[in-house]
C-alpha cells in the first residue's frame, strides 16, 4: 500500500497545479476551497475563491454578511445551497464554537452542509488527521486501478471505494496523500480520454490491461431529469423594472427573478398573453408586448427547465404583494439564476 502512495507522491510532486489553497493550514481557508470546488472545475471556481477570501477572509466576516450579498457573490456558480449551508455553518461556529474555526473531523461534521468528503479532506489537510477522501476523482481512480465493477454510486460500490480509500491511505502524511490522489484524477486519470501513456500506476491498473478504462467506474442509470415549464415576464416602463425573490423551498432559493408563471405543459404565444399573472401585472393600464423569447433550455441535476420570456412595456408599475420595482442601473446588485441573467444581458439591461 505505501507503493502506491509514494508513487502518487512523486507524480504529484513534479505535476500539481499551484493553487492558493494549498499553500494554507488554515482550516476556514480550505473548507472554502473543497464547498466553492464541489460539482466545480478549479479553473471555474479559482476566481470565485479569490473574491471570496478576499470579501470574507475569515469565518466572522462570513456569519456577518448579508444573504443576499453571499448569494450575488456566488451567482453564476450553482448550487446555490452551498452558499446558503456556508452561511449557517459560519454562523454557527461564531455563536456557538467561539468564533474559531473547526479543524477535526467530527466537529466539521457537525456544520451544515458539511457532509464526510469535505470534513475529510479538511481534517486531513489542516490538521494530519488520518481521514481518507472519496470525492469522484479519487473514486474514478480506485476503481479503475482495482477493478470495481459495482455501481460506484450504489450502497456496495460506495462502500468498496471507501474501503480502499482507507486501506491505502498513507496515515503519515494523510493530507499530501489525499491531495495527490485528487490532483492525479483531475489530471491523469481524467473522466475521458485518461493519459495512460504516462501513468505511473499503469503496470498495476485493472482497467487498462482489461481494457475497461472508458467503462469504470460504473454508474446506476440516471433517471429522467423532470420536466418544469417556466414563463418568465419582464415588465418594464423605460428606467424600472419589476423583480421577486424565490422564498420558497425549491431550485434558486433567495434568489430573484423576473415574474414567472409556472406550468406543467408549453403554453402557445396566445396562452403567453392571455392569462391571470399577465392579468396581475398590467391590470388596466396600456401594455405594449415587445418580445416574445424562443425556448430555451436549462439543465439542472435532476431538472430541465423550458423557459420562455416575455417582455413588456407598461407605465406606471404596481408592487403587488411580493414582487418589487427596481432601477434599471441596480440590476446588478441582485443575484440571478444564469437562465435569468443571460436573458437580461441579451435585452441589454445587464453584463453577463
Amino acid at each position: 500500500m505505501a507503493h502506491f502512495s509514494d508513487i502518487l507522491r512523486q507524480w504529484y510532486e513534479v505535476n500539481r497545479r499551484d493553487l492558493p489553497w494549498r499553500e494554507t493550514r488554515d482550516p476556514y481557508l480550505i473548507w472554502v476551497s473543497e464547498v466553492i470546488l464541489q460539482q466545480t472545475q478549479v479553473r471555474q471556481g479559482l476566481p470565485y475563491y479569490f473574491r471570496f477570501v478576499e470579501r470574507f477572509p475569515g469565518v466572522k466576516a462570513l456569519a456577518e454578511a448579508p444573504e443576499d450579498e453571499l448569494l450575488k457573490m456566488w451567482e453564476g456558480l450553482g448550487y446555490y445551497s452551498r452558499a446558503r449551508n456556508m452561511h449557517a455553518a459560519a454562523k454557527r461556529v461564531v455563536n456557538e464554537l467561539g468564533g474559531v474555526f473547526p479543524g477535526d473531523y467530527e466537529t466539521l461534521l457537525t456544520l451544515k452542509g458539511t457532509g464526510d468528503y469535505t470534513a475529510a479532506a479538511v481534517a486531513s489537510i489542516a490538521s494530519g488527521e488520518a481521514r481518507a477522501v472519496t470525492d469522484g476523482n479519487v473514486t474514478r481512480v480506485l476503481a479503475r486501478y482495482h477493478g470495481v465493477t459495482l455501481p460506484v454510486d450504489a450502497r456496495e460500490g460506495a462502500a468498496e471505494i471507501n474501503r480502499l480509500a482507507s486501506l491505502l491511505l498513507n496515515t503519515e502524511h494523510p493530507g499530501l496523500h489525499n491531495q495527490a490522489l485528487m490532483e492525479f484524477g483531475a489530471l491523469c486519470c481524467t473522466p475521458r480520454n485518461p493519459n495512460c501513456p504516462i501513468c505511473p500506476l499503469l503496470s498495476s491498473c485493472f482497467a487498462y490491461h482489461h481494457h475497461m478504462t472508458s467503462a469504470l467506474p460504473l454508474k446506476k442509470r440516471k433517471p429522467a431529469r423532470k420536466l418544469r415549464f417556466f414563463h418568465f415576464y419582464l415588465i418594464e416602463d423605460g428606467l424600472h423594472l419589476t423583480i421577486e425573490k424565490r422564498s420558497h423551498n425549491d431550485i434558486w432559493k433567495n434568489l430573484y427573478q423576473l415574474p414567472l408563471l409556472e406550468t406543467d405543459h408549453p403554453l402557445s404565444d396566445t396562452e403567453l398573453l392571455n392569462n391571470p399573472l399577465l392579468l396581475s401585472l398590467c391590470g388596466s393600464r396600456p401594455c405594449q408586448i415587445t418580445g416574445i423569447s424562443n425556448t430555451r433550455t436549462h439543465e439542472l441535476t435532476h431538472r430541465r427547465i423550458i423557459a420562455r420570456f416575455v417582455r413588456i412595456q407598461t407605465s406606471p408599475l404596481v408592487i403587488d404583494g411580493h414582487r418589487m420595482i427596481i432601477n434599471r442601473k441596480e440590476i446588478h446588485k441582485f443575484a440571478f439564476p444564469a437562465l435569468i441573467r443571460d436573458y437580461l444581458a441579451e435585452a441589454g439591461l445587464t453584463s453577463r
